[in-house]
């Protein structure tokens, strides 16, 4: 069946099948920077922005998504490099593995929140779990990136 939604702000139209995920559709189409981890929404690499809100791509139905807009990394490279650069400054990147998600998942922090406090940003990042680190150098990172992004 075809659906038809905005991928990176260009309508686009797939050839899904009825039970197939949103991460499967973009990985078979060429959109590397969706990881595929877990499958079952408890690590967060395969998280897009869906309008704007950060999304688990392998809990999401490709036939669902009709008309909706869909933002990956790759549509957002000149900000995801911006916060590569702050990760790489505190040691936070280690592996890269957890990256992209994360790094969507901060773009929709910082459109949310004015002024997020540390709780803030430990409960919006939640989801995207990184198995390298112990946190402290990427919250320190995100706090860098989000006071000077202001």
């Amino acid at each position: 069946m075809k659906v038809e939604f905005f991928l990176n702000d260009r309508k686009r139209q797939f050839d899904v099948s009825p039970d197939e995920y949103l991460l499967e559709t973009l990985r078979k189409n060429h959109i590397t920077s969706v990881k595929n981890g877990c499958n079952e929404s408890t690590c967060g690499v395969c998280s897009i922005l869906l309008d704007g809100k950060p999304v688990l791509s392998c809990t999401v139905l490709t036939i669902r998504i009709e008309g909706q807009h869909v933002t990956t990394v790759e549509g957002l490279q000149d900000e995801v490099s911006h916060i590569s650069d702050y990760f790489g400054d505190e040691g936070a990147d280690q592996c890269g593995f957890c990256n992209s998600g994360l790094a969507l998942t901060i773009i929709a922090l910082k459109k949310e929140y004015k002024n997020p406090t540390d709780d803030d940003i430990k409960n919006y990042i939640v989801g995207n779990l990184c198995r390298c680190s112990g946190y402290q150098a990427q919250l320190k990172a995100i706090k860098r990136y989000l006071e000077d992004s202001k």
